[in-house]
């Protein structure tokens, strides 16, 4: 068998069932990416011939690959967000990477130089790469598409979604003070500096303004442009989410910020140009079919890198700790957090039990070893990779029962009085498929 048949073979086979699964497993508590998880394990370890993947002997593809899932999934993730921003209104998602991420991040750092005796360097990098929640494999725990309700949305799919938009970006700071350690030594006044004032000031600020601006450029070119023939939003072209994105995402990276950070803010700024216009659909769904194929082709990947020896290094030390991420660390930092912000403690819990790991997870661990040596980065990849296994089973076997069962209580109780910035209102939860927006 040509190695190249069987590829094009298994990549028409995976945009099938990209396309089936969904409707198939509708409802059912088990996960899209365990079915393409498991598939790659299968084909992977059939005799056809292909290569099986390695992220440690393939750290720039592996980033690229990575890299460009996320950025489609951040573009949808900020399209399909129906709350318009407010500090009271994303009272929870300010929680969750004020506090929730950092508590996480110096969790896992402790835990990884303590227990699983990992340098600093490297046990700062494994608690950055494991920090943000994953916006590519948490389908099952965020909003739907976007609708003409702004208060259609219930707290746990919407604080879970904001997160995963904005903590990708706002993780990477801790990668670059995990990359400055391994080049500086422990010594802090080497690097110290210019981390505060380079990889966190101006990097972040970058990205906000960068991403306001092309978003509010791209916003007036889609919906009031004064020739119709330049109004976009009148030809329905969805392809242009990925103008947007990559735009959003060069423009920044070019000028040295976070170009994560400025995808999700322009796509928000796409949204609030004309909050109600059908064209969000048109943008969301395509970018969603995107996203969806990537995922695809990047969890069969993995498959392959698990059935290939990704996880052989492990240590029982290193399964502790990836355990102890997703079972203590971030539940609970999670659940202290939203002490005192909207919702009910029910969904409290499930929005701190639910920090999906994933892609992200592998770019930044991809990016940083590409960059810099890391004497433990098999490890570090055997580790992170055990995390995302268990995240994705795990997660998305309890996904849908859990969701169904908090849809059904919202539906028999009132609405709590934890919104003082907006009227009480039934808790009714918005569908995957729900009301499409008006033009």
């Amino acid at each position: 068998m040509d190695p190249v048949d069987v590829a094009f073979a298994l990549l028409g086979l995976g945009a099938l069932l990209a396309g089936v699964l969904p409707r198939l497993l509708e409802r059912r508590p088990l996960s899209m990416p365990i079915a393409f998880l498991g598939l790659g394990m299968v084909v992977f370890l059939l005799p056809t011939g292909l290569p099986v993947p390695d992220p440690l002997a393939h750290p720039g593809l592996t980033t690229h690959l990575t890299e460009v899932g996320v950025l489609v999934a951040l573009m949808g993730a900020g399209l399909k967000i129906d709350r318009p921003l407010g500090r009271r209104r994303w009272s929870s998602t300010w929680r969750l990477l004020a506090v929730a991420m950092p508590l996480t991040i110096l969790g896992v750092a402790v835990l990884g130089w303590w227990w699983v005796g990992l340098a600093p360097a490297a046990a700062l990098l494994l608690a950055a790469a494991l920090a943000p929640t994953d916006p590519v494999l948490a389908a099952d725990v965020q909003v739907g598409e976007p609708t003409d309700a702004e208060d259609s949305e219930d707290e746990v799919r919407f604080a879970l979604t904001s997160e995963a938009g904005l903590n990708d970006g706002l993780a990477f700071p801790f990668v670059y003070a995990a990359l400055a350690l391994a080049a500086a030594g422990t010594a802090p006044h080497r690097w110290l500096g210019r981390w505060l004032t380079v990889d966190v000031g101006y990097k972040l600020a970058v990205g906000l303004a960068a991403g306001l601006a092309i978003g509010w450029l791209l916003g007036r070119l889609f919906f009031r442009a004064r020739s119709e023939t330049l109004r976009l939003a009148r030809h329905s072209e969805g392809f242009l989410a990925l103008a947007a994105t990559f735009l959003a995402y060069g423009i920044t990276e070019v000028l040295g910020g976070y170009g994560f950070v400025a995808v999700f803010v322009a796509a928000r700024a796409i949204r609030s140009a004309e909050r109600s216009h059908e064209y969000h659909q048109v943008l969301h769904d395509f970018a969603e079919q995107i996203e969806r194929l990537l995922t695809v082709l990047l969890l069969m990947l993995f498959g392959g890198a698990v059935v290939g020896g990704l996880l052989a290094p492990l240590t029982w030390p290193a399964v502790g700790v990836a355990l102890a991420l997703l079972l203590v660390v971030r539940p609970l930092a999670g659940w202290l957090c939203l002490r005192g912000a909207p919702g009910r403690r029910t969904e409290h819990w499930v929005i701190a039990a639910f920090g999906i790991r994933g892609i992200g997870s592998f770019y930044y661990l991809a990016y940083a070893t590409a960059h810099a040596h890391f004497p433990d980065a098999e490890l570090l990849w055997a580790t992170v990779g055990l995390v995302v296994v268990v995240s994705v089973v795990v997660h998305g076997v309890a996904a849908t029962p859990v969701m169904q069962i908090l849809d059904r209580h919202a539906e028999r109780a009132p609405d709590e009085p934890d919104r003082p910035d907006r009227p009480q209102r039934p808790r009714v939860p918005r569908p995957r498929g729900g009301s499409r927006l008006r033009s």
